[in-house]
């Protein structure tokens, strides 16, 4: 801590200090809402109501408000929001962050916001992480806010339109982040204003906030429709990238490195980054690429998708381990979640990646998906009015949330204090001998009755561990994506006395591990990290397990230098050092020195991760503007207004901008090219062919506004065959929005391509994100004008008699995060498996023997 902090506090303890006295009124109410019956508290919701309808501000009405939820949650729940939780609440009423610690009740603490924002009648959105838990709250906490008048909607994943619409018509509705984002998504797809599902984006609670919008925020939400693409050449470039050689680099690919001319030498056919994800072709490799497919030169522009597909299935084979990153199941690959290690399915990498993987995997490679609409988490959550979140672990995070969500971290207090203990990392030469340890943890403490939870960071380690618990017969059950089906069960019977439990990360977030006596008196839940994971978040969200509630527990970090984090990231010295130290085999070293590096590492990928973030964001900037005025656009359509102003104004657009492609400033009328102004405007708008007679003695502005004037007209005549203007208002809105999803499809399809393109600007010393800017704006104004375009020629060629009806340009497949955009009930496919029947998996064993042992 610095000096500065000594003298002044930290920015929690000072910011805290202005909360306190709100925290003294609510808790002042407590005996006068405590004399009210239920009917004069429910009362207390149209009163409040009425008073933010007069003009009152929510601040002023907060202490009463968050006094009602207090007694209305002690009278429903039998649960009295306690001090620290008041504290919270006022902390996510200002759209701020509270870090709270596990078992701290965030979830009791979302009704106090919850309930006063919604007195607005604008809606609130409190949003989780899955399903499971958006119902579970809305069943549980939707008790409270239904008892004092509020109405209560859930959206799940297998809801249809109209359930959706209900839901978020409700005061308070629970909902997962991709449920929000999709249904955004969504609503800027639809040709009719009656099949919007969404009010305003007004107020939004985040549960887990850091999963939400950091863990998340790494990949953009996609819509996607069939593509023509054929998907042989995923099949083609797998083949080759068998046949290619690994080969290493004498320096790094940087940008700096380009600038300054720095010579790099290469071996093999492509050199593999693993810190950054990257895979470059060596000279040798793309020579042998060109031999492959009969290219000429690889790097001409006709052969980008060939450049793409060979590095993706170079990256499939090099940066994308099964069991680690994905699985294969059923012939199909399913990912897994880097963060909570369950299995994602439906989920696909974007980006054609998924196919190189399928190809490599040797199951059906699926056709290829054409992006239908896109936008990242950062872009999505930071359109609502106010937002704010709840955490047990966000503060290394600060920096991110403030810089990008505008949002800061607010460390509220435990109710009672945290007597866990954590141990110091123990550090051990080789991986064989940290398992080994780790064995002989867990055997100590099954001895003794002491429930252990250890977290690995994949399957595979997972599965390890367990296969040597199995030698030395220790009873254990696995929580991985492979098994994730029963993690609610599983993580609940983690704190029973002898229970060893071995877990993907943080499978299970979100259920609280209870302790029973003999557990508790064994010392608590003891927590066993079997590697340190990327992100300090990620490892306090682990060790956050154990001492619940002023619960004993303690915890513990086993490590090894042949871990990912220290083979890639840890220094030369450290290693060094410890190799001088001349430690004995299966001996562990505790040293602050070998900590402080550790955390330096992870500090460093923090900062990298980060920095992929931002850039991602940068770059969705550019598409957000964009996808502002298109949205804008499509809602005037939707919303019934007539677009009659706006078709004048693109014909005398149109007139304008072909004049001044054509026509010079200086130009006399004798050098205008009328041909070629002929050819521009006539497709458009048939004008009669302009000749010179015409224009003689004419300016370029004289010219322009005689032939504006020749085009309304023609418009107008249009106008006049139609019996009811409203029909052709309406036919106008069809047109227009037809175009402009038309338009705006292709425009992020061709955004995709650039994007991927854009990196090879940085050797030729430009900066990537300025040129694609540049480049992003050019493509827009030309789609714009495509769009005037296209509306005038389908308009001025229309026929009375034609019937032009509403409909979605491109028939939407599914979404990046899920099997289908809208799923219908969930029924079972196959017939349900009993104990004694033979497994399906075709072991030969009964069930229950196999895949259904707990």
């Amino acid at each position: 801590m610095g000096f500065f902090q000594k003298v002044f506090g930290t920015h929690s303890e000072r910011e805290l200090k202005l909360v306190y006295p709100i925290v003294n009124k609510i808790e002042a109410l407590q005996s006068t809402m405590g004399a009210l019956t239920d009917e004069q508290l429910r009362e207390k919701t149209k009163e409040y109501k009425k008073r933010v309808a007069d003009g009152e501000s929510l601040d002023s009405i907060l202490p009463e408000a968050y006094a009602t939820v207090r007694e209305a949650a002690k009278r429903v729940l039998k649960m009295e929001h306690y001090r620290v939780q008041l504290i919270g609440g006022v902390i996510l009423h200002q759209g701020r962050i509270a870090e709270m610690k596990t078992g701290e009740g965030k979830t009791l603490v979302s009704t106090l916001p919850a309930y006063l924002n919604a007195l607005t009648g604008k809606g609130v959105h409190v949003v989780t992480v899955n399903d499971y838990l958006a119902h579970r709250d809305a069943e549980w906490m939707g008790q409270v806010h239904e008892f004092l008048g509020l109405t209560v909607g859930t959206v799940l994943n297998s809801m249809d339109n109209n359930e959706r619409r209900e839901a978020y018509a409700c005061d308070i509705t629970y909902v997962t982040n991709n449920e929000l984002g999709f249904d955004y998504l969504r609503d800027n797809m639809v040709i009719y204003k009656e099949q919007l599902v969404m009010r305003e984006l007004n107020y939004a609670i985040i549960d887990e906030v850091d999963s939400v919008l950091i863990d998340e925020a790494r990949t953009p939400l996609i819509i996607s429709g069939q593509s023509g693409k054929s998907t042989k050449l995923y099949e083609a470039c797998d083949i080759l990238a068998r046949q290619l050689k690994r080969g290493e680099a004498s320096g790094e690919f940087t940008k700096m490195a380009a600038i300054m001319g720095e010579e790099i030498t290469e071996t093999g056919d492509f050199i593999v980054n693993e810190k950054d994800k990257v895979v470059n072709l060596t000279e040798e490799g793309v020579a042998k690429v060109e031999k492959f497919f009969g290219l000429e030169n690889l790097a001409d522009a006709e052969n980008l998708e060939v450049q793409h597909n060979i590095i993706l299935a170079l990256r499939a084979h090099n940066l994308m381990f099964r069991d680690q990153d994905y699985v294969v199941k059923d012939d199909q690959v399913l990912i897994v979640d880097e963060f909570t290690g369950r299995i994602m399915p439906g989920r696909r990498y974007s980006d054609g990646l998924h196919q190189a993987i399928e190809a490599k995997e040797h199951v059906k490679v699926k056709r290829e998906s054409k992006t239908l609409a896109n936008i990242t988490f950062q872009n999505f959550f930071n359109k609502y009015t106010k937002k704010c979140g709840m955490t047990g672990t966000a503060l290394t995070e600060e920096k991110e949330f403030r810089d990008i969500y505008g949002m800061d971290v607010i460390e509220i207090p435990t109710n009672k204090p945290v007597v866990r203990i954590d141990k110091q990392d123990a550090v051990y030469k080789t991986k064989k001998e940290k398992l080994h340890a780790v064995i002989n943890e867990i055997e100590e403490s099954y001895k003794k009755g002491q429930p252990v939870l250890v977290g690995t960071i994949t399957i595979e380690s997972s599965e390890e561990v367990s296969a040597l618990l199995k030698k030395r017969g220790i009873p254990h059950k696995v929580l991985n994506a492979k098994f994730h089906e029963l993690e609610a069960e599983i993580v609940a019977e983690a704190g029973i006395h002898k229970a060893v439990t071995i877990a993907t990360n943080m499978a299970g977030r979100g259920t609280d591990i209870k302790l029973d006596e003999e557990a508790k008196a064994a010392g608590g839940l003891k927590i066993i990290g079997t590697e340190r994971h990327e992100s300090r978040r990620i490892d306090n969200q682990l060790r956050g397990r154990s001492g619940r509630q002023g619960d004993l527990g303690e915890s513990r970090f086993f490590i090894s230098l042949e871990d990912d984090l220290m083979r890639l990231f840890g220094s030369e010295r450290l290693m060094n050092m410890f190799t001088a130290l001349g430690v004995p085999e299966n001996e562990q070293i505790e040293h602050k020195m070998l900590s402080n590096a550790i955390e330096k590492a992870q500090m460093k990928i923090e900062n990298n991760n980060f920095g992929i973030r931002k850039n991602l964001l940068e770059y969705d900037q550019v598409m957000n503007e964009q996808r502002e005025i298109i949205y804008a656009e499509r809602r005037r359509v939707l919303d019934g207004e007539s677009m009659r102003d706006v078709i004048y104004k693109m014909i005398t657009d149109t007139v304008e901008n072909a004049v001044d492609l054509v026509v010079g400033e200086e130009n006399i009328p004798e050098d205008w090219n009328l041909t070629e102004l002929n050819s521009l405007l006539i497709p458009i708008i048939p004008l009669k062919e302009i000749t010179k007679d015409k224009v003689t003695g004419l300016k370029k502005n004289e010219l322009k506004h005689m032939l504006k004037e020749m085009a309304v007209k023609l418009y107008e005549e249009k106008e006049a065959e139609f019996p009811e203007s409203e029909a052709l208002r309406e036919l106008e809105r069809v047109i227009l929005l037809k175009v402009i999803d038309k338009k705006w499809m292709d425009h992020i399809d061709d955004m995709d391509q650039l994007r991927q393109g854009i990196g090879l600007q940085a050797y030729g010393q430009k900066d990537p994100l300025v040129e694609y800017k540049l480049s992003g704006y050019e493509m827009f104004d030309a789609m714009t004008a495509n769009i005037r375009e296209d509306t005038i020629r389908l308009l001025m060629h229309v026929r009375i008699e034609q019937k032009v009806e509403r409909e979605q340009v491109a028939k939407v497949t599914g979404t990046n995060k899920d099997d289908t955009v809208a799923k219908g009930p969930v029924r079972r496919e196959n017939n349900k498996v009993y104990p004694n029947d033979s497994c399906p998996c075709g072991s030969g064993k009964k069930y229950k023997q196999c895949c259904g042992k707990a």
